[in-house]
């Protein structure tokens, strides 16, 4: 009997000395816990409180050799559960991050090509500017010229100037007289605003000469009227008789044979034509349909 009650006495010892130690490290552990928990925020990545560590571990505590699969499970299963929801929420982050990348690339595309349909836009307007002040520039230009045609439009300036000289008493063209007169209709050929002046002048006195430096002008306008298809309102005819005239020194003298002058008088009216029929620019042609 007390051989037993040695022998249950060291057992009772060595196998209270297992709970003594976990209770105390329980009771040791629990207030840093509920310290640890109290101070700990609750703002995680996953939105969750953080996990608690768990006051009692069985038997054996920290020390437990004989852990079974099952427990080392139950003990590790809310780790797995916190990282895959931690792998899940950095997927979507991934995902947001690369969706918002690319919504703000295509946005920053959209800009940059309505930038430049812009940029071009006011290219186009600044070269429509331009060529509209080019043909304004141009209208000005022709309604100038327009205007001081019109105002000279009775001034005609001497363009050439032919004699034709006659035999007493003849009024018949010679062929040198021809040939210049045909040099001087080849000139006017196809011309606006022009008038061909014939002055005829006759040796003698009075009615006689008057008559006969008109037959002799009438001579030249003939032939021009009848060889050249000179319209005959642009030729003014009249008989001097032996009136005087003004040679190149400016001083009289009187005609001693039969002669004509025929003078072309022009006036802007064949400026105003070549500025009317100018070739169009480019900024015209740009202008019209094709």
């Amino acid at each position: 009997m007390n051989n037993r009650l040695l022998f249950a006495l060291p057992l009772a010892a060595v196998l209270s000395f297992p709970a003594a130690a976990q209770t105390t490290s329980s009771s040791d552990q629990s207030q840093p816990a509920a310290t640890q928990t109290q101070s700990t925020s609750t703002d995680t990545a996953t939105g969750k409180a953080p996990l608690q560590v768990q006051s009692r571990e069985g038997f054996w505590g920290h020390l437990n050799p004989f852990a079974r699969r099952s427990y080392v499970k139950r003990q590790t299963e809310p780790i797995r559960d916190r990282v895959n929801e931690l792998d899940e929420l950095t997927a979507g982050n991934s995902k947001a991050i690369r969706d918002t990348d690319a919504r703000a690339q295509a946005g920053i595309k959209l800009a940059s090509d309505r930038a430049d349909q812009a940029d071009q836009h006011a290219v186009d307007a600044a070269n429509k500017a331009t060529a509209a002040q080019q043909t304004a520039q141009q209208a000005t230009t022709r309604v100038q010229t327009v205007e001081t045609v019109v105002g000279n439009i009775d001034q005609y300036k001497a363009e050439n100037q032919t004699e034709i000289l006659f035999r007493a008493g003849q009024s018949i063209l010679s062929k040198s007289a021809k040939d210049a007169l045909d040099t001087m209709a080849e000139s006017v050929k196809g011309q606006h605003g022009y008038i061909i002046e014939v002055q005829g002048f006759s040796s003698g006195r009075g009615q006689t000469a008057i008559t006969n430096s008109q037959k002799m002008a009438e001579s030249v306008v003939r032939y021009l009227v009848l060889n050249h298809e000179i319209p005959v309102y642009r030729i003014y005819l009249v008989g001097m008789g032996n009136a005087p005239t003004a040679d190149e020194a400016t001083k009289t003298k009187r005609s001693s044979g039969g002669r004509v002058e025929i003078s072309l008088l022009k006036n802007d009216l064949e400026q105003l034509s070549a500025n009317t029929a100018a070739p169009l620019t480019t900024a015209d042609q740009a202008q019209q349909p094709k």
